[in-house]
């Protein structure tokens, strides 16, 4: 067993940025380090951004995960996790999407809040983020896994712990569609539906997120709270999925159909 200490937290953060240039998957984080905590690997994380920033990159939002308690209970966790996302995560709607370009690549639908005003606060409520909240779009959040979801080898189930260390599986967002002030409509009823190929593979509603898509915002800002952080104005936060991850093969062709707020597609090449 190893120790979490800075110089490990450094070199997990440095395999899985390897991981992510390189298009090829690393051993999974805790095969290593298996008593690695959550604040240990949020630490993990942080270092990997910290290289990333010092290639070029900006931050530009967050994303939340595990909102759904379906998801929750299949990690044997009760919180959500979260990540970052920067500037070079970022992919235009109606575009081709290379799926080689990621490690094991599945798409998420969601709801992405753009804040207007910074929003910090361990008190924070659901009225509290949509003040905050210039607009609210459609999206599509692209997950990936720098480490095995499933260890080809040993057939070790990476846990919760892996996933907030690779980012909390954050490989990047695709916004379109129209977007609607916050309370332009009861967002709990926002629906969506994921055609592959012309077929619904999905749909959800994004009440399944937390009850209400806010939420999931209001746990970032008091978790961010906590460490003399906030959330700022002109981020995007991806509130949290809504419908299962779906898998991806090169000549799927995605229609995303958010009823209101409009439609975007991505082909994947």
């Amino acid at each position: 067993m190893y120790k979490v200490d800075e110089k490990a937290t450094q070199s997990e953060a440095e395999l899985l940025d390897q991981a992510e240039r390189e298009r090829r998957q690393v051993r999974q984080t805790t095969s290593v380090y298996p008593q690695m905590t959550i604040d240990e690997a949020y630490r993990v994380q942080a270092a990997w951004l910290d290289i990333r920033l010092g290639r070029g990159e900006k931050v530009i939002g967050h994303k939340i995960g595990l909102t759904s308690r379906a998801m929750q209970q299949a990690m044997n966790i009760t919180t959500p996790d979260s990540g970052f996302l920067t500037d070079a995560m970022v992919f235009a709607p109606n575009q081709a999407v290379a799926a080689a370009d990621f490690c094991d690549l599945r798409l998420e639908v969601e709801l992405a809040f753009v804040l207007g005003d910074d929003l910090a606060g361990s008190d924070l409520s659901i009225d509290d983020v949509l003040d905050a909240t210039d607009h609210v779009t459609a999206a599509v959040e692209l997950i990936a896994a720098r480490t095995p979801r499933l260890d080809p080898a040993t057939r070790r189930t990476r846990t919760v712990v892996d996933t907030i260390a690779d980012n909390a599986a954050d490989a990047g967002i695709v916004t379109g569609g129209e977007p609607v002030a916050p309370r332009e409509q009861d967002l709990r009823w926002v629906g969506a539906v994921a055609y592959r190929n012309g077929v619904a593979e999905e749909t959800g509603l994004a009440a399944g997120v937390l009850g209400h898509p806010a939420n999931g915002i209001v746990w970032l800002a008091r978790r961010y709270a906590e460490q003399g952080l906030k959330l700022l104005a002109g981020q995007v936060i991806l509130s949290g999925s809504f419908t299962r991850p779906m898998q991806v093969s090169p000549g799927d062709d995605f229609r995303f159909d958010f009823n209101t707020l409009g439609a975007f597609n991505i082909a994947i090449v």
